[in-house]
């Protein structure tokens, strides 16, 4: 199994959406580990390690058989918890003929995987806390759609890019951007609690960005917020506005126009990663129906960061990563890497010798 000692491990990580995992079994690799998942014959999602213990196989390469996988090389047939259940031809089935499963759990109709620390080289350890969620799924007030990107880029760039929304201002120009000094001079909160970081943004009197007025009949100028609430595996983004000077974006129960981002950031691998999001957003009576231009224009937005991230990666590696400087709206990043770094010492404490 493949080393993954440089992520931090015990914990839930966004590995789909509900939707995702249909009749066929679904290949990723998270944290340098494949995986393969499927519906057992419950219709629940299973999880286990992407290799046959015959001869290798992908078990991706497979087929789904009444809950249970059959691998596409020699047909042997894996149940849920891992256990082969059939070898065609053969009657005894070996006692070593088993492969790896991971817990897994959907919840808010995200799949959540717990990726433990190895032990003897594979998979242990059961979770010891439930899932986190996603309350604006379930939300009455709210509608949502979402889709996933594959990056060719470290994990930790998306949580600087998504920390920092000063720059919407410069990338986003077509959609969620704006005046760009506004950005820039948005006066922001950083505060950090153990593994938690919430960065808390406000511009008031500003004009109102193309996804807004596509999205909801604004008067004129806005009162805009931007809450990011950073957490290991994941980010959920609270941002909207209401007409400037109608009511207090302090108050947690303001109207206006509401949008609450999921961000799942699994590393893939130390160079690569899996995003998966959805919005959900608030409609106005006059314009009900706003949800598919939300969904189109915030794919849109997260193409844009894609393209820019990539191409700051590749440039990272031309260069060599010589030191960068600081600005002050790297705040919130500089914070959640702290808690990554600390997360990778203790993990390291656990690495074998």
């Amino acid at each position: 199994m493949t080393d993954s000692a440089t992520f931090p491990l015990n914990r839930w990580y966004v590995a789909g959406f509900d939707w995702e995992v249909k009749d066929a079994p679904l290949g990723r690799t998270f944290l340098g580990r494949p995986v393969v998942l499927f519906r057992d014959a419950a219709g629940k999602i299973a999880a286990l390690e992407d290799r046959c213990c015959h001869r290798a196989l992908p078990l991706s390469c497979g087929r789904v058989e009444d809950g249970a996988l059959r691998c596409g090389y020699h047909g042997l047939l894996f149940a849920a918890d891992g256990q082969c259940i059939d070898v065609p031809g053969q009657g005894k089935i070996p006692t070593k003929a088993r492969v790896a499963p991971y817990p897994v759990a959907v919840v808010d109709q995200v799949i959540w995987i717990w990726m433990a620390r190895e032990v003897d080289g594979k998979a242990g350890g059961q979770p010891d806390c439930e899932p986190p969620r996603v309350p604006a799924h379930a939300d009455p007030r709210y509608r949502f759609k979402g889709g996933a990107f594959h990056y060719q880029a470290p994990y930790q760039l998306i949580h600087d890019n998504l920390l920092d929304l000063s720059h919407v201002g410069y990338v986003h120009t077509k959609t969620i951007g704006g005046n760009a000094r506004v950005h820039m001079e948005a006066p922001t909160n950083v505060a950090a609690d153990g593994e938690h970081v919430r960065v808390v943004r406000q511009m008031k009197s500003s004009q109102p960005p193309a996804t807004y007025t596509a999205a909801w009949p604004f008067k004129g100028l806005i009162d805009r917020w931007q809450e990011i609430d950073f957490h290991v595996s994941h980010l959920q983004i609270f941002t909207g506005a209401v007409d400037a000077g109608s009511e207090s974006i302090d108050n947690p129960d303001r109207g206006g126009f509401h949008m609450r981002g999921f961000h799942g950031i699994t590393p893939e691998t130390a160079t690569t990663s899996h995003y998966f999001w959805t919005m959900a957003a608030s409609s106005h009576p006059d314009q009900p129906d706003n949800l598919d231009t939300v969904h189109r224009q915030t794919a849109d937005t997260f193409e844009e960061d894609r393209e820019i991230i990539e191409a700051q990666w590749n440039n990272m590696q031309r260069f060599g990563q010589p030191p960068m400087v600081d600005i002050h709206v790297d705040a919130g990043a500089n914070r959640a890497r702290r808690v990554i770094a600390l997360l990778d010492e203790r993990n390291a404490e656990y690495a074998p010798q």
